[in-house]
């Protein structure tokens, strides 16, 4: 390496400092962590979209998801087009389960419905009222994992515009099964559904369901993960703020309750309810 160590050692403190800080300021062409800071327009480039055509399935899929995880205008359109020529054609190899993985993750929900097209067609799934008529007996009754996987798939078909009222019933008669991994992939299955009617069993589901593993799968679903939109979560606000109020609750499902009331505002305040009822009426009324 170049240049005085002294002058080496100097910089690599400060660099240390910016990480932790979080702060680093762009000078010349130095980099930023201190807000985004795009490399290019952000845009699928014509080479690319014209090298499409050329690749393999598998290809397209890997390549077009991390560009929809990093928000490349023009990804997600031509996963739209293509997702369904996918079908059966590609599978989820460590590179593409992890790129899916972390796209169901996004702050986007425009990126997590490309993560649900990927596993829809890694899974050969037809998007048609017959694969209702086919997982539907697999979700009620058989082998845990055929149910499972079959009240996973429910969610993903319904999101995507498949009988969405029947997949949530389908899915709300498993929600009391005995079977606590059952009542898991149910829970699952109703947050990628992400439609209006699932907010208040997901409720009940956190307040009531003897499994801890479920109850915070059900928190989860209300606050962050699946499908349900930003106005979504926070009509559930109100019911959180009951639950809130209730001193009876087992104290870790209580904790989750204040960790999905930030989740969903983006608040920061303390587990006290009410402060957060005084944040509520407060912002109710602006």
């Amino acid at each position: 390496m170049s240049g005085p160590r002294w002058l080496v050692q100097e910089l690599t403190l400060a660099l240390i400092l910016a990480v932790h800080t979080g702060v680093l300021m762009v000078t010349g062409g130095t980099a930023t962590l201190s807000g985004q800071q795009p490399t290019s327009a952000g845009v699928l480039s014509e080479h690319e979209i014209a090298a499409l055509d050329s690749m393999t399935p598998q290809q397209q899929a890997e390549l077009l998801v991390e560009r929809s995880i990093n928000h490349f205008v023009g990804a997600t359109t031509q996963i739209e087009r293509r997702a369904d020529n996918w079908r059966g054609k590609i599978t989820l190899t460590p590179r593409l389960n992890n790129l899916v993985k972390t796209a169901i993750n996004s702050n986007d929900l425009t990126v997590r419905a490309v993560a649900l097209e990927v596993d829809i067609a890694s899974r050969n799934l037809d998007k048609s009222s017959s694969t209702l008529d086919r997982l539907e007996p697999l979700a009620r009754e058989g082998q845990q994992d055929v149910r499972v996987n079959a009240l996973w798939e429910l969610g993903l078909l319904g999101n995507r515009g498949i009988e969405p009222d029947r997949a949530a019933r389908i899915l709300l008669e498993s929600i009391r099964d005995e079977d606590i991994n059952v009542r898991y992939w149910a829970v699952e299955g109703l947050a990628y559904l992400g439609t209006d009617d699932i907010i208040d069993p997901l409720l009940e589901i956190f307040r009531y369901d003897p499994s801890p593993l479920v109850r915070e799968r059900a928190a989860c679903g209300l606050a962050q993960s699946g499908m349900l939109t930003e106005k979504q979560r926070l009509a559930a606000v109100p019911k959180l703020l009951e639950y809130a109020d209730d001193y009876g609750l087992e104290p870790e499902t209580r904790a989750w309750v204040f960790q999905a009331l930030r989740d969903i505002t983006g608040q920061s305040l303390r587990q006290d309810p009410v402060a957060w009822r005084q944040w509520f009426n407060a912002a109710g009324a602006k």
